[in-house]
Order: structure tokens, then C-alpha cells, then sequence
């Protein structure tokens, strides 16, 4: 077996050198260390060897593995670094970058994130993050959404084989939170992407990005809700800007708003414009919550809460002017620079 293992060895090694490309690369690892592979075979027969034999063919079988497994890899590399000798041909890599291009600068969706979370940190928010593969249970269930919700058609929720969802809101977070946390009060923001299956125009994505935030404690009331939101927008679009709270619907918050801000334009009235949904949270959800957990923290007779969402794409829009949301994922330098 010695011998055989010898032979193996070499003819790898010669068959090697004639490889040129990946495809040809992988059937040889296949022929030779695949589970069927010819040096798999070979160690298969090891029951047969004499047991004074065992330590030395068993020594040479790894030897002869890794002869072949380093073998492959340095000719790997090798073809590697030839594709990309062949893929800078005829190019000097010494020649001096493009002049004027400028210092890069952070996208207008990076931007606004960052203003959103500084403001609301300064406010005692935390950090909150949550899996954007979700169960429903977690983005409608938990949430008093009822089972016939258009949102839970499969027209506009992207779902998995196996039942789970790509999430519709950054909503999910504030669950998961509640679900884990040991005591109040719980204070979090979640900034993230969420999903849906829009139709992409000027004004909507099927990916988009939202920030979301949740307050409870025992005396959380509707004047904090409309304090942190005004200090919010003012932080956002300027001390002067005027906010306003509409009576709105949301299966889970009870009562329920939209909210719109007045916003100045060159040469036109001011005009208001909507730009998120808010309200107290629904004693359902905390409901929910505490069957969940086992206990009573999130008591629906003991505790309130705050809870509001918005498009951060939608605030770059209407903060820097921009009329089509497409540009926010083109990565059109021409557009970019503007930022």
C-alpha cells in the first residue's frame, strides 16, 4: 500500500500542473480527496493493513493528503495571481490618481440616520437592534394586528418557505426588546431596513429603511409622546418648524396620530407634509407581551408607553429636496457629490 500511496502521489502532483482553470480544479479535488475520491478509497482499506503495518501507512496516507491538498492550493494561487496579472495588462499602476474627484462624504440616508439617533440619544434613548428575517408572530401577531390585515396578504409581505417573513416595519424590535429586558423603564430607538412588496416609482422601494422608538415606564403620557416629537422635528428641519398631530388608526397604538410638519419653499406657501405615524401603545400589545414572558412587567393595568416610526428615506427627501427616491439607491456619483 506504501507503493500505491507513492504512485498516487506523484501522478496528483504531475496532473496538477496541467490544470487551467477552477472547474478543471474542483473534479480533480473531487477525483482524488472527494468522498468517493481515489486517496478515500485507499483509506478505506485500512482495516485490511497488518497491525504492525498501521502506523506507517497510516502516517504516509496524511502525508500523501497533504501533499495533494497543498499542491492544490498553490496551484490556486497560482492561477489566481494570474488572472489578475492578466486583468491589469497593459495598464501602469504607477500613474497617479484622477484629479479632482474630492474627499468622499457619508450618503444623505447615513446622514439622517446619524441626525435622527443623536437627537433621540440625547434624549435617553438606547440603541435597539432586532433580525430582519422575522416570525409573524413577531410583526403582526404581537402587535394586535387581526388576521385579515391587508398587511398580511402575501401581495405585500415578502414570506418564506418555512413560514417566516421579511419584516414590514422596524416595529418587531420593540417586542423582542420588551420580550427580554429584566426592568423599566425601556427607552429604545431601532433604525433598520424593513420590506415590502411595493411597486418601485418615485415615491416607494421595496427595501426602505425606518427608525423606530419606544418609551414605557409606569406614567408615560400623551404630552411626552407630543414633547419628544416637536423637540425631534425642530432638531431636524429648525426651531421654527410648526407640528401638528392628525387622529389616525394603527392596530397597535391606541389613541393613534399622524404626523405632519410645515415646511417652508422658495416661492411657494408653506405647506404641510406627513411624516409619521405615532400613539400610545395598545394594552393588547403589552398584553401580549407579558403571555410571552411569563410575568406581569409590561401589566396593561400598571404601565403606558409612547411609540412612533418614520421613513428615513422619506426625511432625507423632504430635507435635502430630493423629488425621486431612486437616486437614494443608484449610487450616481453626479448625485452624490450634491451631499
Amino acid at each position: 500500500m506504501l507503493s500505491e500511496l507513492d504512485s498516487l502521489q506523484s501522478e496528483a502532483l504531475a496532473a496538477l500542473e496541467s490544470l487551467q482553470d477552477e472547474a478543471a480544479m474542483e473534479a480533480f479535488r473531487i477525483d482524488y480527496l472527494g468522498k468517493k475520491g481515489r486517496l478515500t478509497a485507499i483509506s478505506a482499506r485500512m482495516r485490511e493493513v497488518p497491525p504492525e503495518q498501521k502506523k506507517d501507512v497510516g502516517a504516509k496516507l496524511n502525508e500523501v493528503r497533504e501533499a495533494i491538498t497543498g499542491g492544490l492550493d498553490s496551484r490556486l494561487e497560482a492561477l489566481q495571481a494570474a488572472k489578475d496579472a492578466a486583468s491589469v495588462a497593459g495598464i501602469d499602476l504607477s500613474l497617479p490618481g484622477r484629479p479632482g474627484t474630492g474627499a468622499g462624504s457619508l450618503h444623505p440616508l447615513t446622514q439622517i440616520r446619524d441626525l435622527a439617533v443623536r437627537t433621540l440619544r440625547r434624549m435617553g434613548f438606547t440603541l435597539a437592534d432586532g433580525p430582519e428575517i422575522e416570525t409573524e408572530w413577531h410583526c403582526f401577531d404581537a402587535l394586535n394586528t387581526p388576521e385579515d390585515h391587508p398587511a398580511r396578504n402575501e401581495s405585500d409581505t415578502f414570506y418564506m418557505p418555512d413560514g417566516k417573513l421579511m419584516r414590514t416595519h422596524t416595529s418587531t424590535v420593540q417586542i423582542r426588546t420588551m420580550e427580554t429586558v429584566k426592568e423599566l423603564p425601556v427607552r429604545i430607538i431601532a433604525p433598520g431596513a424593513a420590506y415590502r412588496r411595493d411597486e418601485i416609482d418615485a415615491t416607494h422601494l421595496s427595501v426602505f429603511n425606518q427608525i423606530e422608538a419606544l418609551y414605557v415606564d409606569r406614567e408615560v403620557s400623551l404630552a411626552d409622546l407630543k414633547g419628544t416629537l416637536e423637540f425631534f422635528f425642530r432638531e431636524v428641519f429648525g426651531p421654527k418648524t410648526a407640528v401638528r398631530f392628525r387622529p389616525h388608526f394603527f392596530p397597535f397604538t391606541e389613541p393613534s396620530f399622524e404626523i405632519d410638519v410645515k415646511l417652508e419653499a422658495k416661492g411657494k406657501e408653506d405647506r404641510w407634509i406627513e411624516i409619521a405615524g405615532c400613539g400610545m401603545v395598545d394594552p393588547a400589545v403589552f398584553a401580549a407581551v407579558c403571555k410571552t414572558r411569563g410575568d406581569l412587567l409590561f401589566d396593561p393595568e400598571a404601565v403606558t408607553g409612547f411609540a412612533f416610526g418614520m421613513g428615513l428615506d422619506r426625511l432625507a427627501m423632504i430635507l435635502h429636496g430630493i423629488t425621486d427616491i431612486r437616486h437614494l439607491i443608484e449610487n450616481d456619483a453626479r448625485f452624490l457629490r450634491q451631499f
